[in-house]
């Protein structure tokens, strides 16, 4: 599920643009396509709830792809992966541009990073913050996506002892996106961690699933 950039972003989007313009069947294909952005830092396990998800989704008969958004990335370092989902084989090998879900699992990130960068118009933005989704639309200036909120840091502290947001902010995206149904994705934290670590886990995904909310 992992794929390398092999040349500059520049000419990957120019070439990703291009696509678009001149092949109908791509364009067919790409509304299809449920592309997922996930904003965090290193170590906070990013590319590790985009592979969760993808391998939920595969249990469900989907064709997924889950990739990190490659670099000098260290401890504590802004970072992107990115999760595709679809019913039908995925052509593309690229980057995300104008994805359907941006989910941030920091809210310091929104000081910095601009997460909503080419969401599209009838998108979704999930972010790991006390702010309700009314004030942080108009915060962040946004019109026509919805944006959802859930206290992720909160819940994991609650229930795991440790502000890790990744499988909180799992649970928040399977209620605002409907990618994958809520069993697959528990079926996919028993397999990853031990019991004790997979209730655990269980149980931060279905109270954040519960605690989302938007406006």
């Amino acid at each position: 599920m992992s794929h390398a950039r092999c040349i500059s972003p520049a000419i990957e989007k120019h070439v990703y643009l291009t696509l678009n313009l001149r092949s109908e069947g791509l364009k067919v294909q790409m509304s299809q396509i449920q592309e997922i952005r996930w904003h965090g830092r290193g170590g906070q396990g990013a590319w590790t709830a985009s592979e969760l998800l993808a391998k939920a989704a595969i249990l469900e008969g989907k064709h997924v792809q889950s990739f990190p958004e490659f670099g000098p990335e260290r401890m504590g370092a802004p970072l992107v992966a990115y999760t595709r989902i679809s019913s039908q084989p995925i052509r593309l090998h690229c980057s995300i541009y104008s994805p359907n879900v941006a989910v941030v699992l920091d809210p310091t990130l929104l000081k910095t990073v601009n997460v909503t960068d080419g969401l599209a118009e009838t998108g979704a933005l999930v972010v790991n913050t006390q702010e309700s989704s009314a004030l942080l639309k108009r915060r962040l200036n946004v019109v026509s996506q919805e944006v959802w909120t859930v206290p992720a840091t909160d819940i994991a502290i609650r229930i795991l002892n440790v502000p890790i947001t990744n499988t909180a902010m799992l649970g928040a995206v399977t209620r605002a996106t409907a990618s994958v149904d809520l069993g697959s994705l528990e079926r996919v934290i028993k397999e990853r961690f031990r019991k004790e670590l997979a209730d655990r886990n269980i149980a931060i995904i279905r109270e954040a699933y519960k605690e989302v909310r938007t406006e």
